[in-house]
């Protein structure tokens, strides 16, 4: 038994099924460079980025993929707005749990050597290795919003995962970084802040390159409506929207 369940916990890429809202999210990369999946908590949008970017890091597409594809392998960021919230959220998603990695939506068969350790922060990862169907290694790199723009600058890179809403100085850099290649950038958070500059961009500055998915609580199909309600009522009503 615990064969099993380690096999199909190192096989869930492969497992996932996105919902509509999170089909929708993935074909728009496709036709559009920057996209916001903008959803309430605990709802599927951080777990629909990481499925996105392990395909993009291995080139495991499953059939039928309607978003965008890269036949070669990449460099990528997947970025938090602290290296705890990186470890536990961003992190854990992608690679697993400390001492469990392998577990999370890249396959553990697809990760060369061991993950590279972040300095500062317990169990947090710099950089993991992971090969893609060409035959050639991705690189993906774990970056986190506190380490100020600078830390942002320089690299050039095929995709940026901001998972929570950074401010306007990061997100510009992060895009920035991916106008070489002609890559892409997403983010998925709940909007929080409200009407902020980098939700604004979206929302209010009219471009072919950006698409904003969302998805509320009558999206997310793993609750019954009875949940739906119950949860909908545990939040004060001034931030039931946003939540």
């Amino acid at each position: 038994m615990a064969l099993i369940d380690r096999e199909l916990a190192q096989r869930k890429l492969e497992a996932y099924q996105p919902y509509v809202k999170q089909a929708e999210f993935h074909a728009s990369g496709s036709t559009h460079r920057e996209r916001l999946f903008c959803a309430g908590n605990q709802l599927g949008k951080t777990l629909a980025g990481a499925a996105e970017m392990a395909m993009h890091l291995t080139g495991r597409y499953p059939e039928g993929w309607q978003g965008r594809r890269f036949t070669r392998a990449i460099a990528a960021w997947a970025s938090g707005v602290t290296g705890e919230s990186v470890r536990d959220t961003t992190q854990r998603l992608l690679v697993g749990r400390p001492g469990e990695y392998g577990t999370g939506m890249i396959p553990a068969s697809c990760i060369v050597g061991e993950p590279k350790r972040a300095m500062g922060v317990a169990d947090l990862l710099d950089s993991v290795t992971v090969r893609h169907v060409s035959g050639g290694n991705s690189r993906l790199y774990f970056k986190r919003y506190e380490q100020g723009r600078e830390k942002w600058q320089g690299e050039t890179l095929d995709v940026v995962w901001f998972d929570e809403e950074p401010d306007a100085g990061i997100y510009s850099e992060g895009l920035t970084r991916t106008n070489a290649t002609g890559g892409i950038a997403y983010m998925t958070f709940t909007p929080l802040q409200g009407m902020s500059e980098v939700v604004m961009r979206f929302l209010s500055e009219s471009s072919p390159d950006r698409h904003v998915t969302y998805m509320t609580i009558d999206d997310a199909e793993h609750y019954t409506p009875e949940q739906r309600a119950a949860i909908v009522a545990a939040y004060p009503a001034h931030e039931r929207e946003a939540r």
